[in-house]
């Protein structure tokens, strides 16, 4: 999971160097679209949660806290992130070259691939919030 997510948060840092360099190249304004500072901020959080996700791995840094916690709180913000990336994805979708390229029920399907995966991935983290709470009772 860390070596895939590493290897995400990569991409994500090339793909946020290249728009950036093609932005001035054609002398365009960084990071003024809802789409662009949710983007960043994305990449930003992806890079935390990896940083975050070190402490998993060496759990031992993080005194008095037991590994269950310490889990709990990389799904639920890990979950944060993912919310944060379906985020910039969706407006990116609602931009004007996406609307004139994707048309009708395109659009819709497109729009509701993100919308159901983050179902998904809350229900993961909220039965294992709730795994949690009934094991300490």
């Amino acid at each position: 999971h860390w070596a895939l997510q590493l290897l995400a948060l990569l991409c994500a840092l090339l793909g946020l160097g290249l728009i950036t360099y093609n932005k001035h190249l054609n002398g365009k304004a960084h990071f003024v679209t809802w789409h662009g500072l949710t983007g960043l901020l994305t990449v930003l959080y992806a890079g935390g949660q990896c940083a975050g996700g070190l402490l998993l791995l060496y759990p031992k840094l993080m005194k008095n806290w037991t590994l269950a916690k310490l889990k709990l709180y990389h799904a639920t913000s890990g979950l944060v992130g993912y919310l944060l990336g379906c985020t910039s994805l969706m407006l990116g979708m609602c931009s004007l070259w996406f609307t004139t390229s994707v048309t009708s029920v395109s659009w819709y399907l497109a729009m509701l691939c993100p919308l159901l995966t983050s179902l998904v991935i809350m229900n993961q983290v909220s039965n294992a919030y709730l795994y949690r709470k009934r094991s300490q009772h």
